[in-house]
């Protein structure tokens, strides 16, 4: 409720308990003395009874002051199980919070007055106990006995411990009548950037939002098939498959792979009954991941070309030669795909090392189905080719690919695929080569040791257990997928993945918004459905496609939320200042946690508008006497003034405890928030094997042989090779040293 006064003051001693006590030893007077005030009984206990009101009226404002004073020291402790998450099919919960009005800058402004300090600061008696346990930190037991007790965590110790939370908690102490904060489903469909440094609560804010998105299901009401003039109810499996149909897709991109967080995908999974439908994608762990395989599904064959090629650097000199490599892979690709083979990095890599053999293995395919005679002739030029008389383009090159080459001359057969691959070869393979150089990194990242595997998946090996998956089918199964990139152990790998994932995320993106979901399939209607993307670090991963994936992807229903620590992050990724203001350009809702560069924190603060606050200066004067009367005059005043400051300092965002933001959303609006902590949750009940799994991920010590089996996957029996164990364990022991 608003102040009816110009000033608030609530930093102060609660001088309304004085009228508390004289209201109840009044009332205690009035009912057993009333003869002491000259009162009989019956109007004692009347006037005993307007004591007691009088008395319960002054109480509460006291505590509105004691509350509001305890606030600025200490916030009360907020904790929440998983299961007690709010979900909600209109609205996203972030927690408690309050919208932040001129009021709280005012409040804020005064907690910083020399005056109110000892409401503000930390007690004498909080800083004598925490020196005790300083110097006592090696002291004997008996000695070792006080620390317990100044820091025993109760709120009788008037010296506890404050949280490890750090930060000013009379951000939010400001404010005790929070309430519950929540964003309406509709405005994430224009994107959610989360800005925090390191070890702030990000994770946990990306896992407060994916497991509302898991299990939150769109329930239609019960449907009735009219066949002729029977009513038949629809059938149970029917219903079933209705109400899978309305769950929202969940993409989560973890670059540092984090074990809780995947633990909390499946227990959430478990939960909603969407363990049928959760792939486990982890570069580090190839024995049990899902695989993959980011250019195998296209609308258009040159797509293929443009997500490779689009990973390649397009600054200066070297968009040349990215215009040439994509030129080459897209003759490659429209060569697989003639050949009936589904194109991947395996394949493409082998085919830009080598072109002839691809060439000849073409020609052999289309002379067989259009010309059967011409391989003859072909063997007979190639027997009568002297390489002396060779231009120095083909001197290299095999004397079947002369002879083929020499044939199409003669014969200047019309087809678009042979014409790629005969310009392809004709190319001196030394030039070739150097045109293609920026792009052999890339496809060898992607291809090397047991990635392939995972990228390059072998559709004919039916042995494999490991599921495959592409994001079209990911989509219309309404599937949750956590794909782990391992960045702690390859970061350019990690990166290059991320990159194909994200491309080819952005091509099914445009497919949808053009023909909807269920396109090709039998009775297929023009639809969308929500895809959630949470992308964790995704400064590692962004490219180029990252932009028209956030620019134009809420047409396909694409809500992606990402996560990262300064906006240096982003330019330092993209390269280019304008790029980076055209990615945080489209970011419609804003949740900043604490941040160590200014220039991050102005992202938030600079948008927001000053407001009025008001000071009161005590002013005194005194004039000579006019009359005889009196020597002088005085005169005591308040002077009120206002001042114009913006509602939020960089400042204060830098000085955020952890699991506390800022919000900008709904429109500019902006909140104050805190995460809920969470609580130990005695119904999450995991395998034995996901739980070591989850420890070993922890610590990076290795792999463990009793790997939790998700539907669809079976162990291979096999540990990983030891130099990954030794990679993990090099991990682990930086980390234990840093």
């Amino acid at each position: 409720m608003a102040s009816p006064f110009t000033i608030e003051s609530l930093l102060r001693p609660a001088v309304e308990l004085y009228t508390v006590w004289v209201c109840a030893a009044a009332a205690l007077l009035c009912v057993f003395a009333p003869w002491a005030v000259a009162l009989t009984p019956l109007f004692g206990a009347v006037a005993a009874t307007g004591f007691f009101g009088l008395g319960v009226i002054r109480f509460k404002q006291a505590m509105v002051v004691l509350r509001y004073r305890r606030n600025i020291r200490r916030l009360p402790h907020y904790t929440m199980t998983s299961t007690d998450i709010p979900v909600s099919n209109e609205r996203l919960f972030i927690g408690k919070g309050f919208r932040w009005t001129q009021k709280h800058t005012q409040r804020l402004m005064d907690t910083y007055l020399p005056k109110y300090a000892e409401y503000v600061e930390p007690t004498s008696t909080y800083a004598l106990a925490r020196r005790i346990e300083e110097r006592l930190e090696f002291a004997p037991f008996p000695l070792k006995l006080l620390t317990k007790v100044t820091s025993w965590n109760v709120a009788l110790n008037p010296a506890r411990p404050l949280p490890p939370v750090g930060g000013l908690p009379r951000l939010h102490g400001i404010e005790p009548n929070e309430a519950d904060v929540s964003l309406p489903l509709g405005e994430r469909v224009g994107h959610s950037l989360v800005l925090g440094t390191t070890r702030v609560g990000k994770t946990r804010l990306a896992e407060l939002f994916i497991t509302q998105d898991i299990r939150r299901t769109r329930r239609r009401p019960r449907r009735r098939v009219q066949m002729g003039r029977r009513v038949q109810p629809v059938h149970r499996s029917q219903r079933n498959e209705e109400m899978n149909l309305d769950r929202e897709v969940v993409i989560v991109f973890d670059p540092k792979g984090d074990a809780d967080l995947l633990k909390r995908m499946y227990i959430e999974c478990k939960r909603a009954g969407r363990l049928d439908e959760f792939y486990v994608f982890h570069l580090g762990w190839p024995d049990h991941s899902a695989r993959y395989n980011a250019v195998g599904r296209f609308g258009r064959i040159s797509e293929v070309a443009t997500r490779i090629a689009g990973q390649l650097s397009g600054e200066g000199n070297s968009a040349a030669f990215r215009e040439f490599a994509w030129r080459f892979v897209n003759i490659i690709a429209r060569a697989l795909v003639a050949l009936g083979r589904r194109p991947d990095y395996e394949q493409i890599l082998k085919h830009v090392t080598n072109i002839d053999a691809l060439f000849i293995e073409y020609a052999q395919k289309y002379f067989a189905e259009n010309d059967p005679k011409a391989w003859q002739a072909i063997v007979e030029l190639e027997g009568k080719i002297d390489r002396k008389n060779l231009s120095f383009a083909m001197k290299d090159r095999p004397l079947r690919v002369v002879a083929l080459d020499m044939y199409l001359i003669q014969q200047r057969i019309s087809d678009p695929v042979m014409e790629g691959l005969r310009s392809a070869v004709r190319y001196d393979k030394t030039y070739f080569d150097k045109i293609v150089a920026s792009l052999l990194p890339l496809l060898e990242k992607l291809t090397t040791g047991r990635i392939a595997e995972l990228l390059s998946p072998d559709y004919m090996d039916l042995e494999d257990p490991r599921p495959i998956f592409d994001w079209m089918q990911i989509i219309r199964k309404r599937a949750v997928v956590y794909v782990g990139l391992d960045a702690l152990s390859d970061t350019e790998v990690a990166a290059a993945v991320g990159n194909s994932m994200f491309s080819d995320l952005v091509s099914v993106a445009g497919h949808i918004y053009k023909f909807g979901i269920d396109d090709g399939l039998p009775g297929a209607k023009a639809g969308k459905v929500a895809i959630n993307v949470h992308a964790d670090e995704f400064n590692e991963l962004m490219g180029d496609e990252f932009i028209p994936m956030i620019n134009k992807g809420g047409g396909a229903g694409m809500q992606v939320t990402a996560y990262t620590q300064t906006l240096s992050d982003i330019e330092a990724k993209i390269g280019n200042r304008a790029k980076a203001g055209q990615v945080i350009g489209n970011f419609n809702n804003l949740f900043m946690l604490r941040v160590r560069e200014t220039a991050t924190a102005e992202l938030l603060t600079n948008q927001l508008p000053k407001v009025q606050v008001f000071t009161s200066t005590p002013a005194s004067s005194a004039n000579d006497a006019i009359n005889g009367k009196a020597a002088f005059t005085s005169n005591t005043h308040d002077q009120i003034q206002s001042v114009s400051v913006p509602m939020i300092e960089p400042a204060h965002v830098v000085a955020l405890p952890k699991g506390q933001c800022f919000a900008l959303i709904e429109g500019g609006n902006l909140w104050k928030i805190r995460m809920p902590l969470p609580a130990n949750d005695p119904d999450e009940v995991m395998p034995k094997d996901l739980q070591a799994l989850a420890e070993e991920m922890r610590k990076g010590a290795g792999a463990n042989n009793g790997w939790w089996q998700a539907p669809g996957y079976q162990s291979l029996g096999e540990s990983l090779p030891d130099d990954l164990l030794d990679d993990f364990r090099k991990l682990a022991a930086d980390e234990k040293v840093a």
